[in-house]
């Protein structure tokens, strides 16, 4: 009778046995420990949103310039770290806090949404947001 070989499509990765092994398959090493380095989420958030600052969305520029919110380079690069933070931890929607001003962010699009400056914060309500960033 021959041997029952599994479908490597049906079995988890790391464990089938290399070609030529003798046993059939192989269970993983029990108390395996798990890589160093950064995580998947870290990984994917450094590759989609690290070093691209954001876009701005017409509503949120419109509010920028009504309220009299300047963006410099520096809150710019803070608040792209913020969303790719965001991203790291596999948030859609955050509110990015750089200094005194809260930058609404679609995180999947890199988008900031809106900004909102500490004078007009205390009549805000944030909402349908995941997550928030004190960058």
């Amino acid at each position: 009778m021959s041997e029952i070989l599994p479908n490597p499509a049906l079995v988890p990765p790391g464990t089938l046995a290399p070609a030529g092994a003798s046993s059939g398959a192989t269970t993983p090493a029990s108390g395996a420990t798990p890589a160093n380095g950064p995580s998947f989420a870290d990984l994917l958030a450094k590759q989609t949103t690290a070093g691209t600052p954001p876009q701005f969305s017409r509503h949120a520029l419109e509010r920028m310039q009504r309220r009299g919110i300047t963006v410099t380079e520096p809150t710019l690069q803070r608040l792209t770290g913020g969303i790719a933070r965001a991203a790291g931890k596999g948030s859609r929607d955050s509110v990015v806090f750089v200094d005194k001003t809260a930058y609404v962010v679609s995180v999947r699009n890199n988008t900031v949404i809106t900004a909102v400056d500490s004078e007009h914060m205390r009549e805000h309500v944030f909402t349908n947001i995941d997550s928030a960033v004190i960058a």
